[in-house]
């Protein structure tokens, strides 16, 4: 019983350690992040490896996502007789969740397990404590660009995500259910509004910083060599997903709220 009791604290103990971290360097951002000098070549460098170098692989997510959205749902749609309004619902499932999360996804385990491995990297080899013996803050220069280009970078992929999934779904609806493209896009423009894509933006923003947060964290709390390295690029990215889904929850209750049904 005791040592059933001991798994369980520890199970408990080890999220909510992680949790108190990223609330810790959260904090820690906050206050360094409007101090000068801005290091404005570090976030130029993150902008162009979180947002310029995911463009492709954002691009064919969203294709296929809009895609899939059209076979399973026009399939379906087409016992009721009402395939040809499939753009709409699409539409709106891309822009409210499937685009903005699967898009926080694929930034995790892309880019956020590469800031956690580069950051441990430089932890394991004393990088890290070298700065700091010279009197330069790790994460003024480090955290702070990288977190702020994940929060201008991702709502941006998303964005993108959405439109190419949304083209993509018009080209199954032609194909499968022969749907004329003015009349998918019609049904978008009367349905669709600017609430529904600001409740996904917004989420985005939430979502980058949180991807970069934990990213730094771990990268930041590395030991244990290269083997250390790994396991903490692997630890921030089931972090971040799961923080991603929290968050998702959470903020879409709030928006809901908010905004009702979208319609703005």
């Amino acid at each position: 019983m005791r040592s059933l009791l001991a798994w369980l604290g520890e199970a408990l103990l080890e999220p909510l350690n992680h949790l108190g971290g990223v609330a810790m360097l959260t904090l820690a951002f906050l206050r360094r992040v409007f101090h000068r000098p801005f290091e404005r070549a570090a976030f130029v460098a993150e902008l162009q490896r979180i947002g310029y170098e995911s463009i492709n692989v954002v691009g064919l997510l969203g294709l296929f996502t809009g895609m899939v959205m059209v076979v399973q749902t026009g399939e379906t749609m087409k016992r009721w007789g009402t395939e040809a309004y499939v753009s709409e619902g699409v539409a709106l499932v891309i822009l409210r969740e499937l685009g903005p999360v699967l898009a926080a996804f694929l930034v995790a385990g892309r880019i956020g397990s590469g800031i956690a491995a580069e950051i441990g990297a430089m932890a394991v080899s004393e990088q890290i404590d070298a700065m700091k013996s010279l009197g330069a803050d790790p994460v003024k220069k480090l955290v702070v660009p990288k977190v702020l280009a994940g929060m201008v970078c991702l709502p941006l992929l998303a964005a993108l995500a959405d439109v190419i999934g949304i083209l993509g779904g018009m080209v199954m609806a032609m194909s499968m259910l022969n749907v004329p493209p003015a009349f998918y896009f019609s049904r978008i423009q009367e349905e669709v509004t600017i609430g529904d894509f600001m409740s996904g933006f917004i989420k985005t923003i939430a979502f980058g910083g949180i991807i970069t947060m934990v990213a730094c964290l771990y990268g930041l709390r590395t030991t244990g060599g290269t083997v250390g390295v790994g396991r903490s690029a692997t630890q921030s990215v089931v972090m971040s997903c799961i923080l991603i889904l929290a968050a998702d929850l959470i903020m879409t209750s709030a928006l809901v709220a908010i905004f009702g049904s979208g319609r703005i």
